[in-house]
């Protein structure tokens, strides 16, 4: 059976028209009504994804990627299609979400791990575990209104990988941190894989995705342009950049 099934899913956002820069034009744009564009961002895509796979997405900026993962995770909701969701899953995009900068690390790992639905003494258990692999233990008692992004964002990620269901949803992971997170991460999502979690993950790096996956999609303008193996895709979205490149220095 299926663990997520996408079905002819699309999305739009209403962008505004024009901008208004000055506190004369806020002024009188207020007896206006203000006019929006419609931006397509997703345009009736379907994947699916089977249980222990590794799926990779890949894609130009703008493309679709992001909203795709959060209407996965049930952040967005679709303006057309189905999302059927047939196992738990764990979402990694805005983490650090709901932390408290006026609570220390430990406090700030109870308050995420909960949300995230770690039990307390699950939370209790892996402390030193979640700490360490952020390399954090010498901060566990300073706030986190202190901490900086990287710090931050390596203890996210930290107590998100003790939090995972069947579904792992990962956008970008291996861009945080320096080289040992990064070292770090990729060992820990060998483990995971390697127990049979299913994986949604999204890189611009060719090389993690040919690394990780055992399928891939290229998304452009909102659409599936090809669903093949992680080397045919990495070589297709490689030759959009290059697309691209041509053009711009025409």
């Amino acid at each position: 059976m299926l663990v997520l099934e996408i079905t002819d899913v699309s999305k739009r956002f209403l962008i505004p028209s024009a901008r208004r820069e000055t506190v004369r034009e806020h002024l009188f744009g207020l007896l206006r009504p203000r006019h929006f564009e419609s931006l397509q961002v997703l345009d009736r895509v379907s994947l699916c994804l089977e249980p222990g796979e590794a799926l990779g997405i890949m894609g130009r900026n703008g493309s679709g990627k992001s909203t795709l993962l959060k209407i996965i995770a049930g952040i967005y909701p679709p303006d057309a299609g189905r999302v059927a969701r047939h196992a738990p899953m764990t979402p990694l995009l805005e983490l650090g979400v709901g932390w408290n900068p006026e609570l220390d690390a430990i406090d700030n790992v109870f308050l995420i791990g909960s949300v995230l639905g770690l039990s307390l003494r699950e939370i209790e258990s892996s402390m030193d575990e979640i700490l360490d692999f952020a390399e954090l233990a010498s901060f566990a008692h300073l706030k986190l209104k202190y901490f900086s992004t990287g710090m931050a964002s390596r203890l996210a990620y930290a107590v998100a990988f003790q939090a995972v269901r069947d579904v792992l949803i990962l956008d970008e992971i291996f861009a945080v941190g320096d080289f040992g997170f990064k070292q770090r991460c990729q060992e820990r999502y060998r483990e995971l894989h390697a127990a049979g979690h299913a994986i949604l993950l999204v890189s611009h790096d060719t090389a993690i995705i040919a690394d990780h996956c055992d399928r891939a999609l290229l998304l452009d303008g909102g659409r599936i342009l090809l669903d093949d193996t992680p080397h045919e895709v990495a070589q297709a979205y490689q030759n959009l950049l290059s697309r691209d490149g041509r053009e711009s220095g025409s």
